[in-house]
């Protein structure tokens, strides 16, 4: 028999208090969408009264599956349940299901609050009756519980046991400060079902302070707690909350919890998961990380040339699951590591067939680790590879010719009297057998220089001919520089990352002494290796 494990999102609550995130009411709903679609159990959608975006998240409320859950605090101390604005404001969210915070460890109780252990309970006790008897399902978050528990157990298991006694569904024991490491929040989990609190009404929220949230989390699952809490990739308060997009596919591909446990999320759902991360990373306009466990771009990138080998000829060999179950996809990056093995089977995901033994082999290679001694790097920069191996193998078209580019950056004072920089870009192409210039100002929607690179990325696509409108949809998202070398024979290398309307993301790389050449080479990449898989389809 399996049992059920709940899992509930805090991304557009908890997620929210990551610095620097602040979604707005239609990202709000745009997650909640996604999260509902990933099949988690309950979505909590934040903070009623605290703010206006959460006010009008909840007024527009979308339609889930999943139980949409308003969050708050208990009563204050003085005033009645049923007097009191900061309950009544989450009431008012129309949820069914509503999570209050309280105090549970007695250091906060007296200093925070100052008033007695006692009055707390009550505090407890009346909060959670309140919301019982308004009809809805009450939620526990325990916080500091772990500290609290810790400093005097007897009184944090009062706590729960009060709420508990007053109605509460679920009683969420919190590592707030994220201190507590995994051995111990198993320890303290079991001890708190042993006294009293049955493991079906208790969850576990955990904090990524020491980065061990995920593991902590699966102590607590371990010692019999049945609800998990946490966010898309992790988003939270200093250090991030425990990250779904790790814990999901654990629980549902790793042993023992894929034949012990089932939830709300389904194969098919599953298959989303590194497509539902990276919507996230885009609503917060940032570069996904790399390195993340299932869901990251390098999860199953195979650099080595050994590695490369044995995945071709068995995938298990270096991969503890098939990426496909998370939607993600095996990687076979270039460096001055690979071998004809590796070559070969990346050159095969780039529509590029080349017999075993062909001598053009080996010719690829060699380039690739020249041109890596210079500089450059291929593992990261895919789309240049490709490039690069279509021109030795003669399988490049010709599509334009730079014959010379231009950019200046002038600093003058504008009409408020305040000194601006302007960046002004000029590029010669030759395309459909004549020359063409552009020229372009980088400026944004408010007057602002966007810098020299902006300018001639925009001076370069301006007008390309017959090959205009096939760049329309491009976009570059992110830039990275790196000094490859110091001194003054210093290489500079930068890496683009580009994508389109279709969802497809490549990355190029350009190398220079001059920072300007080294954008414009990886720019000139960006453009050509999209041209080139639109004119001829991602099979060559």
């Amino acid at each position: 028999m399996t049992e059920r494990l709940t899992i509930y999102d805090t991304t557009l609550r908890d997620g929210q208090q990551t610095q620097g995130v602040q979604f707005s009411t239609e990202e709000k709903q745009q997650i909640a969408h996604a999260l509902d679609a990933l099949g988690v159990d309950y979505i909590e959608g934040g903070w009623p009264g605290a703010n206006p975006t959460d006010n009008a998240f909840f007024e527009a409320a979308p339609q889930t599956t999943a139980r949409l859950t308003a969050f708050g605090m208990t009563k204050r101390p003085g005033i009645s349940a049923q007097n009191d604005d900061v309950l009544a404001a989450v009431l008012n969210a129309g949820t069914k299901s509503v999570c209050i915070v309280g105090k549970t460890h007695e250091f906060h109780v007296t200093k925070a609050l100052g008033i007695t252990l006692d009055e707390n309970l009550t505090l407890l006790r009346e909060s959670i009756a309140h919301l019982v008897a308004s009809g809805r399902e009450a939620l526990f978050d325990a916080e500091h519980f772990f500290d609290g528990y810790k400093a005097n157990p007897d009184y944090a298991l009062s706590c729960l046991k009060t709420v508990l006694e007053a109605g509460a569904r679920w009683i969420v024991i919190c590592d707030t400060n994220g201190g507590t490491l995994p051995a111990e929040v198993g320890r303290i989990t079991a001890e708190v079902i042993a006294a009293g609190i049955p493991g079906d009404h208790l969850g576990i929220h955990t904090h990524d302070d020491t980065e061990n949230a995920v593991a902590c989390t699966l102590a607590a699952v371990d010692a019999g707690a049945r609800q998990i809490q946490g966010t898309l990739n992790g988003l939270g308060e200093r250090c991030g909350n425990a990250n779904l997009t790790t814990l999901i596919p654990i629980l549902l591909l790793k042993e023992p919890y894929a034949s012990r446990f089932e939830t709300g999320i389904t194969t098919k759902a599953l298959s989303g998961l590194t497509r539902t991360s990276r919507m996230l990373d885009e609503i917060l306009n940032r570069v996904p990380h790399k390195q993340a466990g299932f869901v990251g771009a390098s999860a199953f990138a195979h650099k080595a040339g050994l590695h490369a080998s044995a995945i071709a000829k068995d995938p298990t060999t270096y991969e503890h699951i098939d990426p496909a179950l998370v939607g993600n996809a095996r990687i076979i990056p270039m460096s001055n590591q690979a071998g004809q093995s590796n070559l070969r089977k990346r050159l095969t995901e780039a529509g590029l067939h080349v017999d075993k033994g062909d001598p053009a082999l080996g010719r690829i290679l060699e380039a690739v680790k020249a041109r890596e001694a210079e500089g450059y790097a291929y593992d990261t920069a895919q789309a240049s590879f490709e490039l690069l191996a279509r021109e030795a193998l003669g399988q490049m078209p010709e599509l334009f010719e730079v014959k010379r580019y231009r950019v200046t950056v002038e600093r003058r004072k504008n009409k408020y009297d305040k000194m601006v920089s302007l960046s002004e870009a000029v590029v010669v192409v030759k395309v459909d057998g004549e020359k063409r210039q552009s020229v372009s100002e980088s400026m944004d929607e408010v007057g602002s220089d966007r810098g020299p690179v902006n300018a001639l990325a925009k001076a370069l696509a301006k007008d390309l001919g017959q090959y205009s409108s096939m760049i329309e949809d491009m976009r570059l998202v992110d830039f990275k520089v790196r000094i490859t070398q110091g001194g003054t024979e210093a290489v500079t290398r930068v890496i683009i990352d580009s994508e389109d309307g279709q969802g497809n993301r490549w990355s190029t790389v350009g190398v220079s002494a001059n920072i300007v050449d080294a954008s414009f080479e990886a720019l000139l990449d960006a453009i050509r290796w999209k041209l080139v898989r639109d004119l001829k389809g991602p099979k060559g």
